[in-house]
């Protein structure tokens, strides 16, 4: 926090003190009843002679007494410092403007003294001592009140940078949670086929390589939607591979050649929860349909399968949608919503998200390399 004054703020301070002062001394020390209105215009002007020069000395001296004084003395130590500092000011102050007046021949040089002791030195060294004070006074509660605007700021801004590093934190660790799930899957998958159907396998692990540099890249938390129905379609391939015609799968991407962002990884949740509940545990399988859409600057994802479903209202913790849930919340707060139903024989899970297409600043990365051109389709 700056505590030296500036000298626009130090000739402001000569001013406004100055003014006062003469104001003060005018008003109390004038015979208006015996004085006409010229002779009270000419003790003014000589009050703001001795006022301004011992303003001025004050302003030059007392900011770098008094924060010394009050760093190294106890509090009552310190105003006995700053007043008796003033005491000095004020002689010299009134020394130095009966000095002046003399010269500027306001006052003869005969009536120096006489002019100077008592009257001159008293009236200054008095009105010194006050306003100093009183000025000090206001300097410190000024410097107190901006170091604790500084200082409450500083919380503020440090508890925002908290907040934001745990966000960040908090949201790192949920997408760490969630490549696991995908990746350990896609390994059973590649483990039941290495036996039996050795070839099928080799293409699951070349796709699976090609696979991976997308999905496991974290520079990024969003993802343009149509890298993201990339990894959903290769995900869909490998588990076909696996399942054979009981996997059965519809992709209908976003029409035309917008680009919107959704959260890494968050449709492939979707449809690796249809793989595990809908087309594993029956034996005629189920069909898999992922459908994007848009609507007043919303993008609505909807993934749906025709298997047997499961209790979409009571989900163990740790569950993939409760994941993909936090991960919404810690990315778009309020303005996105995971809503899961049973309609028809039918299970829907539908996403709604703001429909933004520029990463945020903290979140731009490099553009990801393409996928392998011999990826199975």
């Amino acid at each position: 926090m700056r505590t030296v004054m500036s000298t626009r703020e130090r000739l402001a301070g000569v001013v406004v003190w100055t003014i006062a002062a003469t104001v003060a001394v005018t008003a109390l020390f004038a015979s208006w009843e015996h004085l006409s209105w010229r002779q009270v215009l000419e003790n003014s002007t000589t009050n703001a002679l001795f006022s301004g020069i011992c303003v001025t000395l004050c302003v030059l001296v007392v900011p770098k007494i008094a924060p010394w004084a009050h760093r190294r003395l106890p509090a009552v130590l310190a105003w006995t410092v700053i007043a008796a500092t003033l005491v000095v000011l004020g002689t010299a102050g009134s020394l130095l403007a009966t000095a002046t007046a003399v010269v500027l021949r306001i006052l003869p040089a005969s009536r120096f003294f006489a002019e100077w002791y008592p009257v001159a030195l008293r009236t200054s060294v008095y009105f010194t001592v006050i306003f100093g004070l009183a000025g000090t006074m206001i300097q410190q509660l000024r410097f107190r009140l901006a170091s604790t605007t500084v200082a409450l700021r500083t919380k503020e801004r440090d508890e925002a940078e908290a907040r934001r590093l745990a966000a960040e934190a908090q949201l790192a660790s949920l997408e760490s949670r969630v490549d696991p799930h995908f990746l350990f899957n896609t390994l059973n998958s590649i483990a039941a086929l290495v036996r039996d159907r050795p070839a099928d396998a080799e293409r699951v692990i070349e796709q699976l390589s090609a696979l991976m540099r997308s999905s496991l890249d974290r520079r990024a938390s969003l993802v343009p939607l149509r890298d993201e129905l990339e990894i959903v379609r290769s995900y869909l391939d490998i588990e076909r591979i696996r399942f054979g015609d009981r996997l059965r799968f519809q992709i209908r991407p976003l029409a035309g050649d917008l680009a919107p962002l959704v959260p890494r990884l968050s449709l492939q949740t979707l449809v690796e929860n249809c793989v595990k509940y809908a087309v594993s545990p029956s034996r005629e399988g189920a069909s898999i349909s992922v459908v994007a859409t848009s609507s007043d600057g919303r993008l609505h994802l909807a993934v749906e399968d025709d298997g047997p479903g499961f209790d979409v209202t009571h989900l163990p913790e740790g569950h993939g949608l409760q994941l993909l849930k936090s991960r919404l919340s810690m990315t778009f707060g309020d303005r996105a919503a995971l809503v899961a139903s049973r309609q028809a024989g039918r299970t829907v899970i539908a996403l709604d998200l703001p429909f933004e297409t520029v990463v945020p600043a903290a979140a731009q990365v490099p553009e990801l390399p393409p996928l392998r051109k011999d990826r199975i389709c």
